[in-house]
């Protein structure tokens, strides 16, 4: 519909907002209304004021506890009526307390296939551990590390001389071609879940 409103995104970044950088560039059904990061150095920042989007930064270590930091983030983004959260790159683990403000609305995007090698360094963990396939992961955000409902994913083969920094290197082109049309199934609708799994209706996938 014309007067329809668009939705309104948020992005979570704590680094070079390589992520954030291919959802700007994408052409999504949606507006990113701010950019929060957790650490005032992070060029990703500056790759949203380029773009003309508005930004904050909330240190986590000002606050007392987790909680407190996460009660701010959502209050930040509740104040710009965001309905979907994106994590491209945002190195803090989240409690329910901001979890719960976004249910099943919370993006996050992982360098392996999970449920392989969660958690930091995934793409050493997999050269580690000997498998020939690893990839990429867009799942929904939940307070469990790496654990969410899967959206998407795409396979990256490992080559035997592959290092940590090249085989990262080809899972980032897979990441920024995913993330953002995990984001457009998403913001589609059509979906639910059932227990761990996310089940597209229609037979879509």
């Amino acid at each position: 519909m014309e007067n329809e409103p668009v939705p309104l995104i948020a992005v979570l970044i704590s680094g070079r907002g390589s992520n954030l950088r291919a959802l700007v560039e994408a052409k999504l059904p949606a507006r990113i209304a701010i950019v929060v990061s957790n650490r005032a150095g992070a060029a990703g920042l500056e790759i949203a004021r380029d773009a003309g989007i508005e930004t904050r930064v909330i240190p986590h270590g000002a606050f007392a506890s987790r909680e407190d930091f996460e009660r701010a983030l959502v209050e930040a983004l509740r104040e710009k009526g965001v309905t979907l959260v994106c994590l491209a790159g945002f190195m803090r683990r989240l409690s329910p307390v901001f979890c719960d403000a976004f249910p099943r609305a919370i993006l996050n995007i992982h360098p392996s296939l999970l449920p392989a090698f969660p958690g930091l360094h995934a793409q050493q963990q997999a050269i580690d551990y000997g498998v020939r396939i690893s990839g990429v992961t867009v799942h929904l955000g939940t307070p469990e590390l790496d654990a969410g409902p899967i959206v998407l994913q795409a396979a990256v083969p490992v080559a035997p001389d592959d290092t940590a920094e090249t085989l990262g290197a080809r899972i980032l082109i897979e990441e920024h071609r995913l993330f953002p049309e995990a984001v457009r199934r998403i913001l589609a609708g059509g979906w639910r879940v059932e227990g761990r799994r996310i089940v597209w209706l229609g037979g879509s996938r």
